[in-house]
Parts: structure tokens; C-alpha cells; sequence
């Protein structure tokens, strides 16, 4: 069975990290939260949620994926923390999936795993990718790179991650069941 792990900084999107955390535990996926510190993380709007775990006890070996959620300063405090960069490109040299959503591409993209690619993220984030093909759809996925827009687009984002570790039907099965009308 596939394990992803989200990192959850101070300021993150909610609406990404738990859509994304849900549609991945509907599917039966082993999804992790891990934060940047011990202790309840806040979101942009305040929620706060408590990870199952910190960053400094993941490691890229026990997990096939990393998700990076959005939102500001979110994404700023991901891309501060010099473990986050590491951590990414440490998947990215095993060959393992990282994705990011809305403003959290330009994480990835600064620790050097969009050069090239194509990639999609927050409108106002697009120049902030480096040399990526940009793309406005939903869901861009290239190679071992997924990324998407933002909250809206966390459900297909999520279902996409499904349909990458456990096939299409399953994606089609949570899909259905969640009632989902957006064409992911």
C-alpha cells in the first residue's frame, strides 16, 4: 500500500491539506501529517491541527510521496525550513512522487525539482516556478512531479494521487462516492 506524508507549516491552506488527507484515507492510502515543530500547527483562517508527527522522524525510505499544501505564509514557512528542501530533494533523487498545490510549487521549484517540467500552481505564483511549461489546468503531472491550483482543485488533486498509486477505478470509486461533479 502506497504512504504519502504532508508537511504542515504555520499558515497552510486547510481546505488543501485536508481534502488532500481525506480523499487519500477514503482510498485506503496511508497518509502522515507531519509538522515543522512538535505541537498543534495553525492554518491561514486559524484552524489548527495536530500532525501525527515532525519532520525530523520522516524519512523519504518509508514513504513513496510527499504533498506540499498552499496557502500563505504557508508555503513561505515551507520554503524557509531548509529540512523541507532537503526532504524534497531526497524523494526526488529516489525517484519518488513530490506534489505541491496552489502556492507551494514554488517550493519545489526552489529546491530544484520543476526545472523543465511542466507544472501549474496559484495564477500569481506562475513566474515565481522558474523554467517550468506552465500549464492552467486542474492537475499537472509530469514524471515524478504533481501539482495543482489551489483550493479548489484539492478534491482532483487528491483523486489524482489515488489514480496514481491504486489506478483509475479506485479514483472513479471515491469519486463517485464523495459525489464529486467537478471533471478531474
Amino acid at each position: 500500500m502506497a504512504k504519502v506524508v504532508i508537511i504542515l507549516a504555520e499558515g497552510f491552506e486547510e481546505l488543501e491539506a485536508t481534502a488532500v488527507i481525506d480523499v487519500l484515507r477514503r482510498a485506503g492510502i496511508d497518509i502522515v501529517s507531519a509538522g515543522l515543530r512538535e505541537g498543534p500547527v495553525s492554518s491561514v483562517r486559524n484552524i489548527k491541527i495536530i500532525p501525527d508527527t515532525v519532520i525530523d522522524k520522516i524519512h523519504s525510505d518509508d514513504f513513496d510521496m510527499l504533498v506540499l499544501p498552499g496557502g500563505l505564509p504557508g508555503s513561505n514557512n515551507l520554503d524557509a525550513d531548509k529540512r523541507v528542501g532537503d526532504l524534497i530533494r531526497d524523494f526526488n533523487t529516489k525517484g519518488k512522487v513530490t506534489g505541491a498545490i496552489c502556492a507551494a510549487p514554488y517550493v519545489l521549484a526552489n529546491a530544484g525539482v520543476l526545472e523543465g517540467k511542466h507544472a501549474t500552481s496559484y495564477p500569481s505564483f506562475k513566474d515565481r516556478l522558474g523554467n517550468v511549461e506552465y500549464e492552467e489546468k486542474t492537475v499537472v503531472i509530469d514524471g515524478n512531479v504533481m501539482t495543482s491550483r489551489g483550493p479548489g482543485t484539492a478534491i482532483c488533486f487528491g483523486l489524482a494521487i489515488v489514480e496514481r498509486f491504486l489506478g483509475l477505478d479506485k479514483a472513479r470509486e471515491i469519486k463517485e462516492a464523495m459525489l464529486v461533479n467537478q471533471d478531474c
